[in-house]
């Protein structure tokens, strides 16, 4: 009721009721006078959010399609005439916006730095090959199982497993060589 109050006592807004009202009747010329009248703010508006040109026309274009289609739903929305034109053209840009970044093919993303550490499913196979060691290496030997943690968890030479478990160093080299098969054996099956 307030915007029919506006529109009475402003007759450019009186006019561009009359011509969305007309254009929900298909009426061209009705709809040619709209364009004439608002094209300019709505393509600014088109223009402000897309930012080129070919890419702001083409939104208008679809803007005011939408326009001609649905101009008989307007007196339910209740807002003046411009508001609702403006916002047919925003929300239709706002779409070609969303439609852009859609169709982008991941060779764009290619110089985009990838977050340190490990993704959450490289975090799962880990945790899950982890286990699977874990459970293997339970199957070796006690001595077998420290030679092998010593040297790949802990950095130890052969010398040093070698006089830590008072062995020699070429048994300490057969212990790592055969724990080394029995664990990928073991994480083959």
């Amino acid at each position: 009721m307030a915007d029919n109050n506006v529109a009475a006592a402003n007759p450019a807004l009186a006019r561009l009721e009359d011509l969305i009202a007309r254009c929900a009747l298909k009426d061209r010329a009705a709809f040619a006078e709209l364009y004439d009248a608002s094209c300019g703010k709505l393509f600014a508006v088109c223009l402000r959010i897309l930012r080129t040109r070919a890419a702001a026309e083409d939104a208008m274009q679809e803007a005011y399609i939408k326009i001609w289609k649905n101009a008989d739903r307007y007196r339910v929305t209740g807002h003046s005439p411009m508001t609702w034109l403006i916002t047919i053209a925003r929300n239709t840009a706002i779409d070609h916006v969303r439609a852009r970044r859609d169709d982008k093919d991941m060779a764009d993303y290619q110089d985009i730095v990838p977050a340190p550490g490990a993704t959450p499913e490289q975090s799962a196979i880990a945790a899950s090959e982890a286990g699977r060691i874990g459970a293997c290496l339970s199957e070796l030997p006690q001595d077998r199982r420290a030679a092998i943690t010593g040297a790949y968890l802990e950095g130890r030479s052969y010398a040093e497993l070698a006089e830590r478990a008072a062995v020699p160093l070429n048994t300490m080299r057969t212990w790592l060589r055969r724990g080394l098969s029995a664990l990928r054996e073991c994480m083959s099956q």
